[in-house]
């Protein structure tokens, strides 16, 4: 049996074809299962989020994880990680709000002493007036 040309072509599209199409598959599949894990990773992350603000620790957190997701559920030191990231922005923002508090309370004071002033000021001007009007008539 003599390999042609034609016959060469022809199997070598048939096999090509079948390649090219495992390979599709597999890059289908591998998408698929990286978008659903990112999907659950963002879900987990968004959880121990939730859970940071309500206090509870890494240990706790990964349990309850595990409890929910099973052997999906992510790895103790991403947890880890996960919980310190987010518990330094909850102390971050509650220092902000103490420092939002503070300058709200600095200008409130700076707002009394400025309106104090200008009743000074007013009243000085209202008592040079009348001793003006007095030394007129006098």
């Amino acid at each position: 049996m003599t390999l042609t040309y034609q016959r060469f072509t022809a199997v070598f599209f048939i096999y090509g074809s079948l390649f090219l199409s495992g390979i599709y598959y597999c890059l289908r599949v591998f998408w698929c299962a990286a978008a659903k894990m990112s999907e659950l990773e963002l879900e987990q992350r968004t959880n121990i989020k939730f859970l940071v603000k309500l206090g509870k620790s890494g240990n706790e957190i990964r349990e309850m994880l595990v409890h929910v997701y099973g052997d999906n559920s992510m790895k103790k030191t991403a947890v880890c990680k996960w919980v310190k990231r987010f518990s330094m922005e909850e102390k971050v923002s509650l220092m902000k709000r103490d420092q939002d508090g503070q300058q709200q309370a600095e200008l409130k004071k700076t707002l009394q002493k400025f309106v104090k002033l200008c009743a000074k000021i007013v009243g000085y001007q209202e008592r040079s007036r009348a001793s003006e009007h007095r030394q007129r008539n006098s």
